[in-house]
C-alpha cells in the first residue's frame, strides 16, 4: 500500500534531538582525539550542547584547599575549565554543566565510581560547597560574561537515586545539596539557569518528594532532568556484557514520565532535559556499534521532541573510561564514533537528521518526510522497524511505497520535469564500520592501512536517480535492507543540458556493437 504525502506542512520538526549531546569526564576534553571527534561532529551534526560528569572533581583542579605555613583556606583553580571551555565555544557548542563529583578535599566519605574514581559522596560542609558552587559560576560569568552564562543549565549531580553516583541513594541529603546548589547559583545572577534531580531510570518515586520539597522551600527550579535506557541486567564477559533489550517505545514512554507526573503540581511545564538516553546504560555492550542501534533510535530521534525539550545522546565519542581505558577500537562505547573518529551507524543516523527540512510533511512507523520551505528541497528518513529482544527477528530487508510532493507548481520554463533523488543508505552491510572491522578480524588496535579501511567502510552506500514528476509528485518504492537506515534527498531538475548534447556518442556508451 502505498503512502500519500500531504503537499504541505502538518508540524514542525523538533530540534529536541540535536539539542544536547553527552560526553566522557569533563577532563578528557583536553585531549586532541577529543577535540578532533567534536569538531566533526560539529560539522556534520552540530549540537548546540555538551553535558558530562566531573567538573568539580579531583582530576579537573578546581577545589584546592591549603594549610602551609600558618596560611589556611582554599584556591579555586580554573586552568583546566578555562582549556575546556574555551574548546567548545570554539566549536560551536556550549556547556550543559553538571555540578559533580565531590572534590576529595570537601567530600564526607571515600565512596567512589568508575575507574577514575569520582567521589560520590555528600560534601562535609554545605556552605563550603556552596562556596565552591559560587566560585566556578562567578569565574564563569567573568570570562564568559553574564549574557552568555545565562544561556547554560546547571544541572545538579548524577542520579543520585543510584547507591553507584551517590552515598546510599540517600533522598534526604540530596534534596539538602539541591538546596545549597540552587541557591548559591541564583547568588551569582537569578537569571542562571538551576535545575535536576537528574534521576536514573525507574525512579518514579523521587518525583513527588523532589516537588514538595522544593515547593515547601520556595526554591529555584528552571528545569528538570532525567535519564532514559532500555537494556536489561549485563551477563558479563571479559571487557564486555550483553544485554536484552525492551522495545524502542519504551524510551519515548520513559521521555513522557516527568511531564506526567508533573501535571498538576508547581513544576507542570518546566523545561524537561533528558540529559542521557541510549540503548544500553553500559559502556562495553557491543550493540552501540552496530546498525541495530541506530535502527532502533531512529523512531526515538525523529519523534523524541513531542514529550521533552532535549534528549542527550551518551556519548558523542568513544574517548571514554568508566570502565578503565578501552581495550580495543570497537569496543561497545557508547559513542557516535570510536576513537580516531571512525563513524558508527548512530552517527549517520544523527547526520542524516541534521540534513532534515523544519516543515513535516508526514510521519509513520518507519519514515519522516520534511521539506525545506526556503529551497523546496524534500527528504527523507526511513528505516526498518525494529523491536526489543523479545520481538519476532527482522526480516533481511523492509518495503515502503511512498507518493511524494515534490514541487508546486513546476516552475515555468520546465518541459518534462524530473526529481532528483540522492539516497544514502546504512545497514548490516553499508556504511557499517563494525561489521568491517568484524570481518577484518577484529584487530584491536588496526594499522594505518586497516584504519583508512574503516574509515572508507563506514560512508553510507550512496546512489543517485531521477524520476518523473507527475502532478506536482514522485512515486517511490524502496526497500530499505536489514537494520537499516535510508535518507533520500529530493530536489527538482532544473536540465541544463545543451541541446548539442549526445551521450550515445560516448565511446562505450552507444548501441552495443554484433
Amino acid at each position: 500500500m502505498r503512502t500519500v504525502v500531504p503537499a504541505h506542512p502538518t508540524s514542525t520538526l523538533s530540534d529536541a534531538w540535536r539539542s544536547c549531546v553527552g560526553t566522557g569526564r569533563f577532563n578528557l576534553a583536553l585531549r586532541k582525539d577529543y577535540q578532533d571527534s567534536l569538531a566533526l561532529v560539529q560539522r556534520e551534526i552540530g549540537f548546540r550542547y555538551i553535558r558530562g560528569h566531573g567538573l568539580l572533581s579531583d582530576d579537573v583542579g578546581v577545589h584546592r584547599p591549603y594549610d602551609k605555613a600558618g596560611h589556611r583556606g582554599t584556591r579555586y583553580a580554573f586552568t583546566y575549565v578555562d582549556q575546556v571551555v574555551d574548546a567548545y565555544l570554539s566549536l560551536g557548542i556550549k556547556p550543559f554543566l553538571e555540578l559533580g563529583f565531590m572534590p576529595s578535599g570537601l567530600a564526607s566519605g571515600d565512596q567512589t565510581v568508575f575507574w577514575w574514581k569520582g567521589n560520590v559522596t555528600p560534601p562535609r560542609d554545605h556552605t563550603e560547597w556552596a562556596d565552591l558552587v559560587r566560585a566556578v559560576l562567578t569565574h564563569l560569568v567573568d570570562r564568559y560574561g553574564l549574557e552568555e552564562v545565562r544561556t547554560w543549565p546547571v544541572e545538579v549531580w548524577n542520579e543520585p537515586n543510584l547507591t553507584h553516583f551517590w552515598a546510599g541513594a540517600d533522598q534526604k541529603e540530596y534534596l539538602r545539596l539541591y538546596e545549597a546548589s540552587a541557591l548559591a547559583v541564583k547568588d551569582v545572577d537569578a537569571s542562571l539557569q538551576v535545575g535536576g534531580p537528574s534521576l536514573s531510570p525507574g525512579a518514579d518515586d523521587w518525583w513527588e518528594p523532589f516537588v514538595e520539597f522544593v515547593t515547601a522551600r520556595d526554591l529555584p527550579v528552571d528545569f528538570v532532568s532525567c535519564h532514559a535506557y532500555t537494556s536489561g541486567p549485563a551477563e558479563h564477559v571479559p571487557f564486555g556484557v550483553y544485554q536484552t533489550l525492551m522495545p524502542a517505545q519504551s524510551l519515548l514512554d520513559q521521555f513522557a514520565t516527568p511531564r506526567r507526573l508533573l501535571a498538576g503540581t508547581r513544576l507542570e511545564g518546566v523545561p524537561v532535559h533528558i540529559t542521557e538516553f541510549n540503548t544500553s546504560y553500559r559502556p562495553d555492550n557491543p550493540v552501540h556499534d552496530t546498525a541495530y542501534n541506530a535502527a532502533y533510535l531512529a523512531p526515538v530521534l525523529a519523534g523524541g521532541g513531542a514529550h521533552v525539550d532535549s534528549f542527550s545522546y551518551w556519548t558523542f565519542c568513544d574517548v571514554f573510561e568508566e570502565e578503565n581505558v578501552p581495550t580495543t577500537l570497537f569496543h561497545g562505547g557508547f559513542g557516535m564514533l570510536t576513537h580516531r573518529q571512525v563513524r558508527k551507524p548512530t552517527f549517520h543516523l544523527y547526520a542524516f537528521m541534521a540534513r532534515m527540512g523544519p516543515d513535516v510533511l508526514a510521519r509513520g512507523d518507519d519514515h519522516l518526510v520534511t521539506r525545506d520551505p526556503a529551497s523546496g528541497r524534500v527528504t527523507i528518513l526511513a528505516w526498518q522497524p525494529v523491536g526489543g529482544t523479545d520481538d519476532p527477528a527482522e526480516p533481511e530487508s523492509h518495503t515502503l511505497a511512498l507518493s511524494v510532493p515534490v514541487a508546486s507548481p513546476v516552475p515555468d520554463g520546465v518541459g518534462s520535469p524530473r526529481a532528483f533523488v540522492l539516497r544514502s543508505d546504512v545497514d548490516e552491510t553499508a556504511g557499517n564500520s563494525w561489521a568491517a572491522w568484524r570481518e577484518m578480524g577484529r584487530p584491536a588496535s588496526p594499522s594505518s592501512r586497516q584504519l583508512d579501511t574503516l574509515h572508507e567502510a563506514s560512508e553510507p552506500a550512496r546512489r543517485a536517480s531521477s524520476l518523473p514528476v507527475v502532478d506536482g509528485r514522485i512515486e517511490l518504492d524502496l526497500t530499505i535492507g536489514r537494520h537499516g537506515v535510508t535518507l533520500l534527498e529530493i530536489d527538482l531538475v532544473r536540465d541544463e543540458t545543451p541541446p548539442w548534447t549526445d551521450d550515445s556518442r560516448i565511446v562505450g556508451r552507444g548501441p552495443t556493437r554484433p
